[in-house]
């Protein structure tokens, strides 16, 4: 007949018979040791009480939480525009969208300055566990060129999630420029070299590099000039003549036969200005567009990118969503994590050459 273990003092709660409903075994083994004589099978009562508590908290500890399981949390999306900027309200739509589909608070956080760099670092420096994600932006593939010196590098310390949205821009003239096309205005602006004044939204705005890639691929001389503020009162008023603004913040001058539409700066031509053609139609290659989309510190699970992914692109083809991006004049813009990536890498690539080629340095 097998025999039990006995525990030295032991009450009888954790007697022989007890071990045995336990582990289930006539002759059980410890620690890989095979139990069988009496005098192995004494433990002290110490001994048996660290095997007996550490079986119980092994039972209880919680398990990790996996990309089953997220978001258990709320989530801070990282934004490096000020608050109620467009690019603000665009993030805050993505984020109502997620909260809704994930079941967890999405929140935007606003962190401005240094270009939009400040809000990355403090991305790349977050733990990778999805619960920080970061807004990028074109922004992010300029300032790899803009700036000298950055305490990251966006390429190698973010891992892109998923693209969300495009900005499509128009090349649009004063009323008073003579030229209605854009073979004319090349014409014109050959003709008058140096006289021609850009507007743009600051040193490094996406108007600016636009209006320099322009200038590259045209031949022509275009001067700069850099508002802090609005220019479409000096645009409206000749001051300055042409500039490549987003559609969103034109829309309504060029409805309202205030600015002149030359060309959209989309490979295709745009929903918003379905009548207008493309730059690239009469300069061949020309294409630029404002861009965002959503990044997380590299590492980050790839279960949890495919999640975010697969859900943020579910919004972009979803009827209702998609229609309260295109009322606030942005365009839908799906792709796959890794598609996304190589488009942030040649987006990087591209407007490199520009800004070296035009010199441009941030302020």
């Amino acid at each position: 007949m097998p025999r039990f273990c006995e525990i030295e003092g032991s009450d009888g709660a954790f007697g022989g018979r007890a071990l045995q409903n336990i582990f289930g075994s006539d002759a059980f083994c410890i620690c890989g040791r095979r139990l069988s004589s009496w005098d192995d099978m004494k433990l002290t009562r110490r001994r048996f009480l660290h095997l007996a508590v550490g079986t119980a908290v092994l039972a209880v500890l919680p398990r990790p939480a996996s990309a089953l399981d997220y978001p258990t949390r709320p989530v801070r999306l990282i934004v490096g525009f000020p608050a109620g900027s467009s690019s603000d309200l665009t993030a805050r739509l993505i984020t109502q969208w997620l909260s809704e589909r994930l079941g967890q608070q999405f929140n935007v956080e606003n962190r401005t300055g240094a270009g939009t760099n400040i809000a990355t670092e403090s991305v790349v420096h977050a733990v990778p566990d999805g619960y920080t994600l970061l807004w990028v932006t074109h922004a992010n593939a300029f300032n790899a060129t803009l700036y000298d010196t950055v305490a990251f590098n966006f390429i190698r310390d973010i891992q892109p999630v998923a693209s969300v949205l495009r900005v499509p821009a128009v090349m649009e003239v004063a009323p008073s420029l003579p030229a209605k096309t854009v073979p004319e205005f090349i014409a014109y602006a050959k003709a008058n070299p140096g006289k021609v004044n850009m507007a743009t939204q600051g040193i490094g705005s996406v108007n600016h590099v636009a209006g320099e890639l322009f200038k590259s691929m045209a031949g022509v001389d275009l001067v700069a000039v850099h508002y802090r503020g609005s220019f479409f009162p000096d645009l409206l008023g000749g001051q300055v003549q042409i500039s490549f603004s987003p559609i969103p913040s034109s829309l309504d001058f060029i409805r309202g036969g205030k600015l002149r539409a030359l060309a959209v700066t989309t490979a295709t031509r745009s929903e918003l200005l379905p009548d207008i053609p493309r730059v690239g139609e009469f300069v061949p290659g020309y294409e630029a567009t404002a861009w965002f989309g959503i990044g997380a510190p590299k590492k980050t699970p790839v279960e949890i990118v495919g999640r975010l992914n697969k859900e943020i692109n579910a919004g972009l083809v979803d009827p209702t969503f998609k229609a309260r991006l295109l009322a606030l004049g942005v365009e839908p813009k799906a792709m796959a994590s890794d598609e996304f990536s190589k488009f942030i890498v040649d987006e990087t690539e591209k407007w490199a050459k520009v800004i070296q080629a035009a010199g441009i340095k941030a302020e």
